[in-house]
């Protein structure tokens, strides 16, 4: 257990209502010095509203939102954070180096602008015009803009949308950079694999509600279920009848299974195609997890619509 001390985020009870919508039903988290926490779940799932809380951007309607101990609109709480939402209405015309003086004037103990920039992957940028960036670059100065005011605390709110896969894998290793030295990060995405090689613990949202926490293996473990992929001429649909088989599609040549006892359904497997091939097999990923604990939120959503 980590000791009070190292608490840097909490939520206790949080309710928020926006007339007879409850965006927020009783909502606990907390978040550790140090820690990676991804806050995973579909649209309306409340993840935005549990931010906008953790920043004082709003406040709850029941139970209690701490930053460090204190009120989190408290200038000495907001100081100790870096912030990265979805979208940035920052000034187009300045340059990017500019951009990084002007928000780390706000700090009290800045990162030097070099570290920033480093950190970020945006020395290459310093001395060009905001507005000049593509999307993916002005993300990677959000980051830095987040992180150059040396935060014991960062909030990533989708930070790798419109980044190639360069820039993601740059990014990982900052998060991973910052978590090292102390910092938590809270990180929201929609990237699976982006939670499962990141996160020391992830929550799962649903409905206003936290429908689980732990973990990735937690979760994973949550779901009972195997991948089998193999190159076969047996009939997707008729796997699909097996005891066991949750699931059987087809990839082109190759066979998709799912199951909940693998060693039976390779034995049959094996026996009733000898020439099957390049057998692989691998117990669920992160997004079967996130598909099963949010199974019944999104049939509700489904039937609504």
């Amino acid at each position: 257990m980590n000791p009070i001390s190292d608490v840097v985020a909490s939520l206790s009870g949080a309710v928020k209502r926006y007339g007879n919508l409850t965006a927020l039903d009783g909502v606990d988290l907390v978040l550790h010095r140090g820690e990676l926490l991804a806050v995973l779940g579909p649209n309306g799932a409340g993840k935005s509203t549990s931010i906008s809380l953790l920043l004082g951007l709003i406040r709850p309607d029941q139970g209690r939102a701490e930053l460090f101990g204190l009120d989190p609109q408290q200038i000495d709480a907001r100081r100790r954070i870096g912030v990265m939402l979805q979208s940035a209405m920052l000034p187009l015309t300045l340059r990017v180096d500019e951009l990084l003086r002007l928000v780390a004037s706000y700090y009290p103990h800045p990162r030097p602008l070099e570290e920033s920039a480093t950190l970020a992957g945006i020395r290459d940028l310093l001395k060009r015009p905001y507005g000049k960036l593509s999307g993916g670059q002005q993300r990677r100065v959000q980051f830095a803009l987040a992180i150059c005011g040396r935060p014991e605390l960062v909030f990533l709110d989708e930070p790798t949308v419109g980044m190639d896969i360069d820039a993601r894998q740059k990014l990982w290793a900052a998060m991973r950079a910052l978590v090292a030295e102390g910092c938590a990060v809270v990180l929201t995405t929609h990237y699976l694999e982006e939670a499962e090689a990141l996160a020391q613990r992830v929550i799962v949202m649903g409905k206003g509600r936290v429908l689980s926490e732990g973990s990735v293996d937690a979760l994973r473990a949550q779901v009972p279920l195997t991948r089998i992929r193999c190159v076969t001429d047996l009939d997707a649909a008729f796997v699909a009848t097996w005891p066991n088989v949750a699931s059987a599609e087809r990839e082109g040549s190759r066979m998709r299974i799912s199951t909940s006892a693998a060693e039976n359904v390779l034995r049959r497997l094996l026996d009733a195609d000898t020439s099957l091939s390049e057998l692989e097999v691998q117990r669920a990923g992160l997004a079967e997890a996130f598909t099963e604990l949010t199974r019944e939120e999104t049939a509700l959503e489904q039937e609504a619509a």
